[in-house]
């Protein structure tokens, strides 16, 4: 069934590049095998060219699939665009300050982690630099620093 699989992915539209890559790789569009059994329209056109018509016909699908790919690259790029404008509208900032305190969460795959029963978040800490990329130094309480950066995904703001 894997074939038939390939043949129905490859065949439909891409929303993202609005295109079929069947027709993107080999510059036609797909002839399914129902087609091959009870010819359709297209292949019996296809098959009462002459030879030098047929190429001349491929000649000119070939010269214009590198107008059909740039076109669907700029297709590609708007769709880009717009999912991460969409992306940034439901997604909200989280900014952090120096001397903000906060909570680390315990991954399960993480030293401190104790079992299911214990509890998920630890601290609290104090953020000693705001690094690019949403990553925070932190230190303990006490003010010994941490050796490695974490990430801002991965702490909540401690309240009082």
């Amino acid at each position: 069934m894997l074939p038939y699989a390939l043949l129905g992915y490859r065949t439909t539209v891409r929303t993202s590049i609005r295109a079929i890559p069947y027709l993107l790789v080999y510059g036609t569009q797909a002839v399914i095998p129902a087609e091959v059994e009870v010819p359709s329209l297209r292949i019996n056109q296809e098959a009462e060219l002459s030879d030098a018509d047929w190429v001349r016909k491929w000649i000119d699908q070939l010269t214009l699939i590198d107008e059909k790919r740039m076109v669907d690259v700029c297709h590609g790029q708007l769709y880009l665009h717009r999912m991460i404008r969409s992306f940034h509208k439901k997604v909200r900032a989280r900014i952090f300050e120096i001397g903000q305190l906060i909570i680390k969460h315990i991954f399960p795959h993480h030293n401190e982690y104790k079992g299911k029963f214990a509890p998920n978040w630890q601290g609290p800490y104090m953020v000693r630099k705001v690094l690019s990329g949403g990553a925070l130094v932190l230190s303990e309480m006490d003010g010994t620093e941490w050796p490695k950066p974490i990430n801002s995904d991965a702490v909540k703001r401690y309240y009082v």
